[in-house]
């Protein structure tokens, strides 16, 4: 396939190479040899202004290219109703199609972190997030790179005033606040912004050959997009320390020691064991599950006292639930709980 094309080049060119000349390598080769155009229609028939592709202007959305390809000959997946995608491939998993899963898709870049990136993702969360019969999601990237940090060309040359005003970086923070639970399934580089969008996720799962990493100190900046924050949350200080002032990398077995990685699987296995998991979030009730999620997350934000009252008041919530009721009568008579989310 053609994909498949795109990854076997990508491997080729970047295969000696240390991790920062395989990012600079991989964003050089993603340049279109010849200026292209293309365009697409929404669903809704509009016709959507063209522009040169692929489009790596900062701060500006991305334009859909065609249904089959975009200018990259990267395959477009189209799961949702009238959303056409160019960095990302979007579709439903599991048995019940209740696993929404969106993998990164810009193979010759290593997933590096492009604005139009973020924003595609944005759009696939919020679809994911509005639709019922999904209980999980899951954010992964390809067996190389889950994504090996944030698009450096894009952000080079922009200024203090740019990135102040227009408060850079700041929508990528909508992982962190979908209500799903959202699982990161690393094999590969989770370097700099890659890292950060597997830590903004609710779990992480790692391939036996993943590797974490903060290395903007080696470009003379630091993490922008809470790198600096949820590390040291995650590993500690002095690891956390270490990672961010010297730019060294850590496996995916260093990373569980730590307590950043929940679970490692072998790399072809990694996607499938994420999968499972998500359809056991699934199947439980999504409403109670969102008040788990919650009350997990209010451990980070809050003092013990303050995180205890706040657990004890979503609890006795769950009380104003059918779910509550059917759960609890499931489990006396001995039989398998059909939740119905109320």
């Amino acid at each position: 396939t053609v994909r498949e094309r795109v990854l076997q080049q990508s491997g080729g060119e970047t295969q000696n190479a240390s991790p920062v000349q395989q990012v600079g390598r991989a964003l050089k080769s993603c340049q279109p040899e010849a200026e292209m155009k293309c365009g697409a229609t929404q669903g809704t028939g509009a016709k959507l202004r063209t522009r040169h592709c692929p489009g790596r202007r900062p701060l500006q959305p991305p334009i859909p290219c065609s249904a089959a390809h975009c200018c990259n000959n990267v395959p477009v997946s189209l799961p949702l109703a009238g959303t056409q995608f160019q960095y990302l491939v979007v579709e439903k998993k599991g048995a019940k199609q209740n696993v929404g899963v969106i993998q990164l898709n810009r193979p010759k870049a290593l997933n590096a972190l492009c604005n139009g990136l973020m924003n595609e993702m944005n759009q696939a969360l919020d679809s994911f997030e509005k639709d019922p019969h999904v209980g999980a999601i899951i954010i992964t990237g390809s067996e190389k790179a889950f994504a090996a940090g944030a698009d450096i060309k894009e952000m080079q040359n922009s200024t203090f005033q740019e990135c102040y005003g227009g408060n850079f970086l700041a929508h990528w923070n909508r992982v962190s606040l979908v209500r799903k639970p959202v699982i990161a399934a690393v094999n590969g580089y989770a370097l700099g912004g890659g890292c950060e969008l597997a830590m903004m996720c609710d779990i992480i799962y790692a391939g036996e050959k993943a590797q974490f990493g903060q290395p903007e100190i080696l470009l003379g900046t630091i993490p922008g997009a809470g790198g600096t924050q949820r590390l040291t949350r995650a590993v500690g200080k002095s690891l956390a320390m270490e990672m961010v002032l010297t730019g060294d990398r850590i496996s995916a077995q260093e990373a569980k020691e730590a307590g950043l990685v929940s679970k490692i699987y072998p790399v072809e296995k990694l996607l499938e064991e994420a999968i499972r998991c998500g359809e056991k979030i699934a199947g439980n009730s999504k409403l109670v599950t969102a008040m788990a999620k919650e009350a997990v997350n209010a451990a980070f934000e809050m003092t013990l006292t303050e995180g205890n009252k706040m657990e004890k008041r979503l609890f006795h919530a769950t009380f104003a639930t059918d779910d509550q009721k059917e759960g609890m009568a499931a489990f006396v008579e001995k039989r398998k709980a059909k939740f119905t989310d109320h």
